[in-house]
């Protein structure tokens, strides 16, 4: 991948194994790295997302709906952060349950967003799909066994809350609305 304005230093991809032998650790930090990078360039500046002069209340459910929508498209990747935020903050007070919660963060970095192939098991391809609903079955699974359950519910609450009320109180800008459209049907115009 290159960047806009970076000069190549070498004529060799940072990604290719070495000759001989398996990446490095260094290659796969490297990559991790890269690819980190990758997902947070979809996040928006938190300073749009918490400008007070851009809230406002909606005319009408229509409106909110329209605004939620095209809100919860803009700021994806802000609005999940919060909530893993939320979640982070709330079991700080159950240890056990921020180790699990740390530890399944570790599996889903190895086995879904680190990985260069397709995970295979037995020799056969898992689609991403599989990989998805495994990792999130196991991660509420071993949350919920730590003994937190209404303290982990409640902060997924919380958070999804927060996110909600900011979604419909945040007045979209110009063109965010056809930008969810990539990911939602239309909504067409109110009559009134």
């Amino acid at each position: 991948m290159s960047k806009y304005g970076t000069i190549p230093t070498s004529s060799s991809s940072s990604s290719a194994p070495p000759p001989g032998g398996s990446p490095s650790p260094l290659d796969y930090i490297s990559r991790a790295k890269a690819r980190g990078a990758e997902a947070l360039a979809t996040r928006r500046p938190w300073r749009e997302l918490a400008d007070p002069r851009a809230l406002s209340v909606p005319r009408g459910l229509a409106g909110a709906y329209r605004r939620a929508r095209a809100n919860l498209a803009h700021f994806a990747a802000n609005y999940a952060l919060v909530v893993l935020g939320v979640v982070f903050l709330s079991l700080l007070w159950h240890p056990v349950s921020l180790l699990v919660f740390l530890a399944c963060m570790l599996a889903w970095l190895v086995l879904f967003f680190l990985r260069d192939e397709p995970l295979a098991l037995f020799g056969r391809p898992v689609g991403e799909g599989v990989v998805i609903a495994l990792l999130s079955t196991l991660t509420l699974v071993l949350l919920l066994l730590t003994g937190a359950t209404a303290n982990i519910l409640i902060s997924l609450l919380v958070g999804l809350l927060l996110v909600l009320i900011h979604a419909v109180l945040h007045r979209a800008a110009d063109g965010i609305d056809e930008e969810a459209g990539r990911w939602y049907t239309p909504v067409p115009p109110s009559t009134y």
